[in-house]
């Protein structure tokens, strides 16, 4: 949920253990995040469930956590973005489960005391996104169609399917299809052009060393981490010292993914068991753990038709998300653009590892995603995107 600048009336919550929750006993936090899951079956109202903002008002959860008062009170939760288009910069409010998510998994304890007994946070984070998964997948979830897309003002005309009678569950309207043309590829007629692989919050940089400097601070992130593969495997040396470009979706966004390049799917994706934490930027900030590397996610390579070089392209879950599903057959060619795969419910991330020297991001991107001003303490802000729009260049046109 997005708020202009002058609806920012309080400050902006960073999240520590001294933060807008301190206090809360982690056992009700735990059961709260469970009862808000379970109360996606309720009346189909997504604002009065998971869908909700963070600082906003949750009579039950309140009863249940007290500290969520003094949150709502004192602070905004989320984070700032601007719109490519505009250039006008927006507070996107964190819904309330991801933000109960990041105090069970930096500011908790490591087991918490459910009704059906002692539970890990990683279990209890992994057994409520699978039970969010099938809630989705029911016939009956179809009643949350209407609430969600009243709360996230989905386009109805842009669907390839408008009318939401034909979705058999609320799942298959998450992951829906857009018509042909909605979006459209930017300098489509250039084969050196790099184009947005999601409508997305968007942050790029030209090296792994500057993505930990500025956004992904965990100690444990590396691209052969990310990638599941020794650090001497070719697959890793052909990225040493390489650009990402990082891709989050929010639960309001479409939800499929596409080719940023012109290039051929090389085999079939390799999938990463892992955990269910949240991609909320303020969870990717911390630095006692590095999300992207810990979470479930999938790798497929492309080959880039122009230079003949591999790019990785690596979908990651996230809390509440139910899979990752690949479209795109193996050793099919693709045009940027094209559709690759899709997210089931939830929010997640895709990240795109180039080689090195390879490509040049566009300036405005470079500029939100590292702030020349970043020693007087501004920080890097993603630049919300959407499929097609351009991202860049490969150098060796």
């Amino acid at each position: 949920m997005l708020l202009h600048l002058n609806h920012i009336t309080k400050p902006i919550e960073h999240i520590t253990t001294q933060s807008g929750l301190s206090g809360a006993d982690d056992d009700d936090v735990a059961q709260g995040f469970a009862s808000l899951v379970g109360n996606t079956q309720g009346n189909g109202d997504v604002a009065q469930g998971i869908h909700a903002a963070a600082h906003t008002h949750h009579p039950f959860l309140h009863k249940l956590v007290p500290q969520l008062q003094n949150l709502a009170n004192k602070y905004h939760v989320g984070n700032y973005v601007i719109d490519r288009k505009t250039g006008q910069k927006f507070f996107e409010s964190m819904p309330i489960y991801a933000r109960l998510g990041m105090h069970l998994l930096f500011c908790g304890k490591e087991q918490v005391k459910m009704l059906e007994g002692n539970k890990h946070i990683e279990d209890l984070l992994r057994e409520q996104s699978v039970r969010e998964g099938r809630i989705y997948d029911s016939p009956e979830s179809v009643k949350n169609i209407p609430s969600f897309i009243q709360t996230y003002k989905i386009a109805l005309d842009e669907l390839l399917h408008p009318d939401i009678r034909s979705y058999a569950t609320f799942n298959q309207f998450f992951y829906r299809k857009l018509n042909p043309g909605a979006r459209p590829v930017e300098n489509a007629d250039d084969p050196a052009g790099i184009c947005s692989a999601a409508d997305c919050r968007l942050v790029v940089y030209p090296s792994v060393s500057l993505a930990r400097k500025f956004w992904v601070k965990g100690d444990e992130f590396t691209i052969s981490t990310l990638l599941n593969l020794d650090p001497s495997h070719p697959s890793c040396l052909q990225f040493e010292g390489g650009s990402l470009a990082l891709f989050r979706l929010a639960p309001s966004d479409y939800h499929r993914f596409h080719s940023p390049i012109d290039a051929t799917v090389l085999g079939k994706a390799t999938d990463i068991p892992g955990q269910y934490y949240t991609v909320n930027p303020q969870a990717i900030n911390q630095t006692q753990l590095d999300v992207f590397t810990r979470n479930k996610r999938s790798v497929l390579f492309l080959k880039h038709a122009l230079s003949g070089k591999e790019v990785a392209f690596v979908a990651i879950g996230a809390l509440l998300v139910g899979s990752i599903a690949w479209t795109a057959e193996e050793h099919a060619n693709v045009r940027r653009g094209d559709e690759l795969g899709y997210f089931a419910y939830g929010g997640s991330t895709v990240i795109a590892i180039f080689p090195p020297d390879s490509i040049s991001f566009d300036g405005d991107l470079l500029r939100h995603s590292v702030p020349s001003d970043y020693l007087s303490g501004n920080r890097a802000i993603e630049t919300l995107m959407k499929v097609g729009y351009s991202l860049g260049h490969w150098n060796e046109a």
